[in-house]
């Protein structure tokens, strides 16, 4: 099955990790007959604990037993895990070869792979591509770093199409694996931190998404992207090349926009849809349906179904989520917004004068690109984080109110109280999560109950 063979030697794998990623390889594993040893520094969830106790796979807490996790063959690593830690270097030391949960579960399908990475509007873009597909009929599951993890879906069912949203975390750790349809919606400065604070290495590994395929594949990119464009010029790509552009007309097979319509070509065949029909308003979003048709049309998805599902398609939790309207202000959450870039187009994408709520754990954010939207579109800001000092900096020349809080409750209070029917609060904030939340779906679902008790 797949390539599987070449690992039949392999019998003892360690994971490092315990969150869904990693007791979905545990999982797998144990299925195809490995030795499985499940390892996490911190405290795993019950739920987890209790799946591999029922599946009889042996896990620790709180702790790392280094005898046996270097008798493993191969070492299992979860996405959240900074490959710089100290138990990864030694696991290298010993020359035990480190893989992602994707790469090991890629082995036991042979299914059609659409893979999509970038830095915004992955999980859109994602989503989107799923649900044309299934709506053409395909058997299709939606995995990878969204929701269940691959190797959960590959164990579940024997399905013959899938949509993987991958990060670049994932990528870093992948050798062997293909992509039927690898899509590249855009390279912008995010995870820093991960990456030595080199966006040189964060761009390269965005750009392993196309690595292994052939000229029976293709690769899905956005052209109006110079970061990309460097990157194909020094890469090279042996399959089909299939541009977007917001800004250009594409004369290749591929999608681009003119007079307020998308124009979708794959092979010698067009399709064109208004832009105004989608459900889905404002660029990020348009870059993210051109990426998703193009898809659909390569798998021949029926023209009729595509319309169909881009005007109903209700969008994602924490991505430009319409909340509520109390007193004539409309509140929104953007709490997957975790970079600079992604605030950007959320904010292009505002039509009222906006109070932003916006802060977090810093990835080493640079705020500059920001300034000239904000001063278009921002009357406020309410910060919400531990160390705000690097926004305050930045902004405080351009916005007269800047707050800080510390509790989703005071943010969402403090926000409403400065602005005026008409107003727009928004809820995109430009980092993690994580020095006040345990991810950003608790961050934007506290602001949801913020703004339903106001």
């Amino acid at each position: 099955m797949g390539y599987a063979d070449k690992y039949k030697s392999h019998k003892n794998i360690a994971i490092i990790g315990a969150g869904e990623s990693g007791v979905g390889a545990a999982l797998l594993a144990k299925k195809m007959g490995y030795d499985v040893w499940v390892s996490d520094i911190g405290e795993i969830k019950s739920e987890f604990v209790m799946e591999m106790i029922m599946n009889q796979i042996a896990f620790e807490a709180d702790q790392h037993s280094e005898s046996r996790i270097f008798a493993a063959d191969e070492v299992i690593v979860s996405p959240g895990i900074p490959l710089n830690v100290p138990i990864l270097e030694k696991i290298r030391e010993k020359n035990i070869p480190i893989i992602s949960e994707i790469e090991f579960a890629s082995r036991y399908t042979d299914a059609h792979i659409t893979a999509i990475t970038g830095s915004n509007g992955k999980t859109t873009t994602a989503t989107i591509t799923y649900e044309l597909m299934k709506a053409g009929g395909l058997n299709v599951a939606l995995a990878g770093n969204i929701g269940v993890s691959f190797a959960r879906k590959v164990l579940e069912s024997n399905y013959e199409y899938f949509v993987l949203e991958i990060s670049s975390f994932q990528l870093d750790t992948m050798f062997d694996f293909k992509a039927n349809i690898a899509i590249l919606l855009n390279i912008t400065p995010d995870h820093l931190d991960r990456y030595e604070n080199n966006f040189e290495l964060y761009a390269a590994s965005k750009m392993k998404i196309c690595m292994n395929q052939t000229a029976s594949d293709y690769f899905i990119y956005n052209a109006d992207d110079s970061v990309i464009e460097r990157f194909m010029a020094e890469t090279e790509i042996d399959s089909k090349l299939m541009p977007f552009s917001y800004k250009n007309e594409i004369s290749t097979d591929g999608a681009y926009i003119k007079d307020n319509k998308i124009y979708f070509q794959t092979n010698t065949d067009q399709f064109i849809m208004d832009i105004e029909k989608l459900a889905l308003q404002g660029r990020a979003n348009a870059y993210n349906t051109m990426a998703g048709g193009v898809a659909a049309r390569l798998m021949e998805i029926r023209k009729e179904s595509i319309k169909s599902c881009l005007s109903d398609f209700q969008g994602i939790p924490h991505r430009l989520e319409k909340v509520a309207t109390v007193r004539g202000v409309r509140f929104i959450n953007d709490s997957k917004a975790t970079n600079v870039n992604s605030t950007w187009y959320a904010l292009e994408s505002m039509h009222r004068p906006v109070i932003l709520i916006m802060g977090g754990q810093d990835k080493g954010n640079d705020y500059s690109s920001l300034i000239p939207m904000v001063q278009e579109k921002v009357k406020a800001i309410v910060c919400l984080g531990i160390d705000n000092q690097k926004i305050i900096e930045t902004f405080s020349p351009y916005v007269e109110n800047i707050l800080e809080t510390l509790t989703a409750d005071d943010a969402t209070l403090s926000s409403f109280y400065m602005a005026e029917p008409n107003d727009v609060v928004l809820l995109s904030p430009a980092c993690a999560s994580f020095d006040l939340f345990e991810s950003y779906e608790d961050r934007g679902d506290r602001f949801k109950r913020a703004v339903q008790d106001l």
